[in-house]
């Protein structure tokens, strides 16, 4: 299969490339920063492109067959459009190349419903202070890229990640298209259902939970670790 990765030098990005690359899949891998990239395989082009460039977006999706999109953005306080208008970008590009299959990547946090099984205090204090705070501006623009994305004609699947962790391989993990138990995600997991959906066409038009079921670390490992790094 042709596939087109943008947020490919981010953690996640880079497990799909090498996973996709490694089970005889075409990339075409997207990158603001190409020089910085890794990878190299024959099966692999690294593109230098910006998502808010529509021509450079339009360049990289030519003659692909799907699209996945790891786009991501640290928290902070500023406004972020990164993945409202990257996916705008993108979409565009996929009508006027004929592409048909989009997955693209925001969080479980949009659900707007608490996982099964939860405690009081990670419902009403924890996810609030990191969705409606910590987090606002991010959240805000990834339910704007979600809108645009569900009012599309393309055969989407949104893939909706709890907290992620990094872990050497692919593990147990489980997907649904309602909110799952547990709170994490790793990042192994998350590339491999992202390949799975995007070659296999599962979930079209569907919001999917994605949430890894063994190994997972505590909540303060991951909130030291990953609060702050940015990027999926």
């Amino acid at each position: 299969m042709k596939l087109v990765v943008f947020g490919a030098n981010g953690p996640t990005g880079r497990r799909v490339v090498a996973q996709a690359v490694g089970e005889g899949h075409s990339v075409v891998a997207v990158t603001r920063r190409p020089e910085e990239f890794p990878l190299r395989d024959a099966r692999l082009r690294v593109a230098g492109a910006d998502v808010s460039d529509p021509e450079a977006v339009a360049r990289a999706v030519a003659g692909q067959e799907a699209v996945i999109s790891v786009l991501g953005v640290p928290y902070g306080r500023n406004p972020v459009t990164v993945y409202s208008e990257g996916v705008t970008h993108i979409t565009q590009a996929m009508t006027k190349h004929g592409v048909r299959r989009l997955v693209c990547v925001s969080s479980t946090v949009l659900f707007g419903v608490p996982a099964p099984g939860e405690t009081f205090f990670f419902r009403k204090v924890l996810e609030p202070l990191i969705a409606r705070t910590m987090g606002r501006t991010v959240y805000e623009d990834m339910r704007r890229m979600e809108e645009i994305v569900r009012d599309s004609e393309h055969e989407w699947t949104v893939l909706r990640p709890a907290g992620l962790f990094d872990t050497d391989a692919v593990g147990d993990y489980r997907t649904a298209t309602s909110r799952l138990p547990g709170r994490f995600t790793s990042r192994a997991d998350l590339g491999d259902a992202l390949l799975r959906t995007a070659a296999d066409g599962r979930h079209v038009r569907a919001f999917v939970d994605v949430r890894t079921t063994h190994g997972v670390p505590t909540l303060l490992q991951v909130i030291r670790k990953e609060a702050f790094g940015g990027g999926k």
